[in-house]
């Protein structure tokens, strides 16, 4: 019987399928959102076609699978849509302009925030705008201005309504910081930034489609095909179904439920049965991962074994008590799902890995993959010997490193500096390791991603040369890694008859191209399930 004809078809001067023993071929045809043939040479799928086949002909380009960002944050990529951007700002001035004409906009009394991917040490002044400072900007308004995940600065206004005082005790595992003479800064870290935040209104449901549209967008422009988001508040799953079901999203997304405001065993239990009806959920495009955890702070607070380089008596904070997170680890795994821990000191890193290790001994047999480090910054040579022993994965992301190298150095020394992310090794003593952004501290997109990998460029030059890693493996780390981490690589992670149609196609090779072209890279197209959601030529995505 006839086979009906190809959806789509691809013809390029090469097609990586990353599928092991398959060498390069020129043509890919897509049916039914999954690949049906690939052929070494470009007309040798030519007999697929047929009248609404759509072809594209592209001899000087290259296709490669679509890639994960196995650790980012589409969630609040989504909010930044609608938030000042003062990521464009170059000076202190220049940022509290951005708020100023968004104050002159804006009615009386309703929050402004801004956008969070941005780094103080890019601005002229190379440190946080203060309170005070923001009051220039805005007094009828509560200003929150919010630098990556673990860091907002909030106006007089704001630090009144939040109930902010000199006299306010320090939260566990949070800072609100004070001057030489107590006064506050307006900077609340971790833990301490909720006294805030949960006064944040919420956008309507239309707007947080509309960002999520917005986003999601923008991540597969840069050839991203799937997200695994660190941190979802779990009634936030409900928008990201929304979001699913009005065809808003344009990347596939892994959600980790967010455990950070969960301390005791029957809020853990209660996030777990809020979870509950995702567990059953077969859909390609939208599905729960599991929940995060976080056993240290970062830039200004992952814990250290050495004191910080600019806070002699500092060493970071640890959030939790190992013995309080192995029993709420015991209490999500043995529910069904997965866990990722953020760890960024060595104290931090070593810390989880007792905690993980308590787990296991606990739970023999877990699947690998179950228990996850997330980005394991700082990773000693025992505790990488460790963490590989144990069999756990590790996510990494150099775009992180990139943008906060100088603001890690000033904490944390060149020393250190040079010494996270030691990919090179990872991959050489046998982990499982896949790669991701970390946004909004660290710019998405693919090959941003492998050309920090492969060249270990920073915002303060290179560091730590020594721990790059080839153009192929950091490809693979974005994607057939990826998709062995999410248990998906029978249907993704590599070009192959049957496997899902996510596929990028790119206007040179990424794999052979000169290095110094790899870091602006943008794809031609990004297909994910058969369904184009970029296109450069200006063509509407369908």
């Amino acid at each position: 019987m006839p086979q009906p004809p190809a959806d789509l078809l691809i013809r390029a001067a090469v097609v990586h399928t990353l599928e092991p023993g398959q060498g390069p071929q020129r043509a890919v045809a897509v049916r039914g959102g999954r690949i049906i043939a690939l052929a070494p040479a470009p007309d040798g799928l030519d007999h697929v076609t047929g009248p609404v086949t759509e072809v594209v002909d592209e001899p000087g380009a290259a296709v490669l699978p679509a890639f994960d960002d196995t650790h980012t944050h589409l969630i609040l990529a989504a909010y930044s849509v609608h938030d000042v951007p003062v990521h464009h700002a170059r000076t202190i001035p220049e940022f509290l302009g951005l708020i100023r004409e968004r104050a002159a906009t804006t009615p009386p009394g309703e929050w402004i925030r801004t956008t969070t991917n941005w780094q103080e040490l890019d601005l002229a002044e190379q440190r946080l705008p203060t309170a005070e400072e923001l009051d220039r900007a805005t007094t009828d308004h509560p200003v929150l201005v919010k630098r990556g995940g673990h860091n907002d600065v909030l106006n007089s206004h704001a630090l009144r309504l939040a109930g902010i005082t000199a006299d306010t005790p320090q939260p566990e595992g949070g800072i609100i910081e004070r001057d030489e003479e107590g006064r506050l800064t307006g900077r609340l870290i971790d833990k301490a930034m909720a006294l805030a935040e949960r006064l944040l209104p919420r956008p309507d449901l239309d707007g947080r489609i509309d960002g999520l549209r917005h986003a999601s967008r923008d991540y597969a422009a840069t050839g991203i095909g799937t997200v695994r988001d660190c941190m979802v508040p779990v009634e936030d799953l409900e928008v990201l179904r929304a979001a699913r079901e009005a065809g808003a999203l344009a990347v596939r997304v892994r959600a980790l439920v967010s455990g950070f405001g969960v301390r005791t065993p029957a809020g853990i239990d209660g996030l777990l049965d809020r979870m509950e009806p995702w567990r059953h959920t077969d859909d390609a495009w939208l599905r729960v991962w599991g929940v995060k955890f976080g056993i240290d702070g970062g830039i200004e607070a992952g814990a250290l074994d050495e004191p910080y380089a600019d806070r002699p008596c500092y060493h970071g904070h640890l959030l939790w008590e190992p013995d309080a997170l192995a029993d709420a680890v015991d209490r999500v795994v043995r529910r069904g799902w997965r866990v990722g821990v953020h760890a960024w000191g060595d104290r931090g890193l070593r810390t989880l890995l007792d905690v993980y290790e308590t787990v296991l001994r606990r739970r023999p047999g877990l699947p690998q993959g179950t228990l996850v480090i997330e980005h394991g910054g700082l990773a000693r040579p025992d505790q990488r010997a460790r963490a590989v022993r144990l069999g756990i994965p590790v996510t990494v992301q150099h775009p992180l490193l990139h943008d906060a190298a100088a603001a890690q150095i000033r904490a944390w020394g060149a020393d250190r500096v040079r010494d996270l992310f030691p990919l090179r090794e990872w991959i050489d003593e046998g982990a499982l390791l896949t790669a991701g952004s970390d946004f909004p501290v660290g710019p998405y997109g693919a090959m941003t991603s492998v050309w920090g990998m492969t060249t270990r460029q920073t915002v303060a030059g290179a560091r730590g040369p020594e721990h790059a890693i080839r153009r192929d493996e950091a490809v693979a780390l974005h994607t057939s890694h990826a998709a062995r981490l999410l248990g998906e690589y029978d249907d993704r992670g590599g070009l192959a008859p049957g496997k899902l149609a996510d596929l990028t196609l790119w206007p040179t090779d990424p794999m052979t191209c000169p290095v110094e072209e790899l870091a602006a890279l943008r794809p031609t197209l990004t297909v994910v399930g058969g369904r184009t959601v970029h296109d450069s030529r200006g063509r509407a995505a369908r």
